[in-house]
């Protein structure tokens, strides 16, 4: 077909889509088969599995609009989202462990969730993760083996073939850095100067034992961003059994008995419940979901008593177990200007912090532009330069979500509690000093004048980790799956003592996947559609 007849094609598929959606959105239903609350990574994953049978009638609710801007489709753009209509934009409480700072806490909101507004990065996570996601919840089909077959069956590789760990058939587009920075290929360099094996791909064989450094895998295609809803919702939009209501608040689950049965909505002004006939999915992130169990009753029975909400289960597992990518920038200035390529990340890095570990437990990722915190900006930011963003894979601490108000506009209390096992402390000692070994090396000295943070002759100690600390917005586990009496959701995602009702984000993780967790997410899509195409026969 002629680029003429594609692109033909594709402004006809707009059209019918665009047209289907507005008609579905002015004829809404009293009731549907489900309902996926949430259109991020894990939300647009389930609602086309689920409408790929045309006989289920599902409908997605989304708090944000669409996501037809410049600031998402192109990937240099990313950084512009933060703080703007498209990121929740929560703020974490005051950290005494951090010298009372409190960090951003920016979330994705609208079609595509964290996919939309994020560095596009794609990272299996390491096997380790997996297995211990099988442990937890005593089901094999969370276990590595399994995991990488469903990966297998979604990925679209672009890069070297690895038929063991890479699929080319599915619907997520995956493709390396394309033609990368000079700055990135230094990192991967200098790795290597350090003992630290370089590979192909960032994801494979790469995580499955120490781990080691590689251009990343980006969901970027033909220069555009492909986001997951890109990927998975958007080319089933003009289908009559899928209705996406954007600008849309969810209140609360409501319950008949113990089952979902409907949902309390709020578009426009309007306040209105909907039905759902079978079930009911959360996928509204790990500060939201906990939120939004909590209003419908749901959660620790002294919480929804001090705010007088009526508890349907005590399930006190919700909103604890928070966890996040902490992570400590370290800057250099350029000798002379080196402009970002792709999303400004090319090169990426897993490593230890302690030689005896088996896996990784450090997440590195280049950056190539300045990125100080508000309190290491004092130490002087270069007009030009790059910065290794180095962070925990594996965070000791824990934090936890509570709710503010009963008030479903009001946000929710984020108490991230990063750095407060002393654990971290040694790790994040680990990753600068690691971050500022690769910095000195040779393969650098042809691009950097000087290191600019922490500081040439400054020291690495207990204070510049408090003050660099922000985070890589990879919120965690507030819903997590598992057997003991905190677990929230069994193996199959189902929320504890109720039915018609699970949750599938990332909140559900019992430990923060290792690297960047929209992959994780994606599979956490995948296996909660195919609980609930297998309990209905659908």
């Amino acid at each position: 077909m002629t680029n003429q007849g594609i692109d033909t094609e594709l402004a006809d598929f707009e059209r019918r889509a665009r047209e289907n959606q507005i008609r579905l959105n002015t004829d809404l239903k009293r009731s549907y088969d489900f309902i996926i609350c949430g259109g991020g990574s894990s939300g647009s994953v389930i609602a086309r599995r689920l409408a790929e049978n045309p006989d289920c009638q599902v409908l997605l609710i989304e708090a944000g609009g669409n996501d037809e801007a410049e600031s998402v489709l192109d990937p240099a753009q990313w950084p512009t989202n933060l703080g703007s209509e498209r990121d929740w934009g929560f703020q974490a409480q005051p950290n005494p462990h951090l010298d009372g700072r409190a960090l951003s806490m920016s979330m994705g909101k609208g079609l595509g969730g964290g996919s939309s507004v994020n560095v596009m990065v794609w990272a299996h996570g390491h096997r380790s993760d997996w297995d211990h996601y099988a442990d937890e919840s005593g089901d094999s089909g969370w276990g590595a083996d399994a995991v990488q077959a469903i990966y297998r069956r979604i990925e679209n590789w672009q890069g070297a073939p690895d038929p063991q760990h890479r699929g080319t058939g599915g619907p997520v587009w995956v493709q390396p850095a394309a033609d990368p920075s000079p700055i990135a290929g230094a990192m991967l360099d200098a790795a290597q100067e350090l003992g630290i094996p370089r590979f192909e791909s960032p994801n494979g064989l790469m995580m499955a034992g120490e781990g080691g450094a590689a251009y990343t895998d980006m969901l970027v295609r033909d220069g555009r961003r492909h986001s997951l809803y890109r990927a998975y919702l958007r080319p089933w939009s003009d289908r009559p059994n899928l209705t996406i209501m954007t600008n849309t608040l969810v209140h609360r689950i409501l319950f008949e008995g113990r089952r979902a049965c409907s949902v309390e909505i709020e578009r426009a002004g309007d306040i209105r419940l909907i039905g759902a006939s079978s079930e009911v999915i959360i996928s509204t992130g790990a500060i939201n979901t906990p939120k939004l169990l909590m209003l419908s009753g749901l959660g620790d029975r002294s919480e929804l008593t001090r705010l007088g909400l009526p508890l349907v289960e005590h399930i006190p597992g919700v909103g604890q177990n928070f966890q996040d990518h902490v992570a400590f920038c370290c800057t250099w200035e350029y000798h002379r200007p080196i402009a970002p390529r792709n999303s400004g990340s090319e090169a990426k890095m897993y490593w230890k912090s302690r030689p005896e570990l088996a896996a990784p437990d450090l997440l590195l990722c280049q950056a190539e532009f300045p990125v100080p915190s508000e309190r290491t900006g004092a130490l002087g930011v270069p007009e030009h330069g790059w910065t290794m963003f180095g962070g925990l894979a594996h965070p000791q601490s824990r934090g936890r979500v509570r709710l503010n108000s009963s008030d479903p506009h009001a946000a929710p209390i984020v108490d991230a509690n990063m750095l407060s096992h002393p654990a971290d402390v040694e790790a994040a000692l680990a990753c600068v000093q690691l971050c500022r070994e690769l910095g000195a090396a040779a393969a650098f000295k042809p691009f950097i004048k000087r290191e600019a943070i922490p500081g040439e002759g400054n020291p690495i100690d207990y204070r510049f980790v408090r003050d660099a600390a922000v985070t890589y917005w990879h919120q965690s586990g507030t819903a997590r799956m598992g057997r003991d009496d905190k677990a929230v959701v069994d193996s199959t995602l189902k929320v504890r003592g109720v039915e018609g009702l699970r949750v599938a984000d990332g909140s559900i993780f019992p430990t923060v996947p290792t690297g960047n967790i929209q992959a994780p997410c994606a599979i956490v899509g995948e296996r909660a559609a195919q609980f609930i195409r297998d309990m209905y026969h659908i």
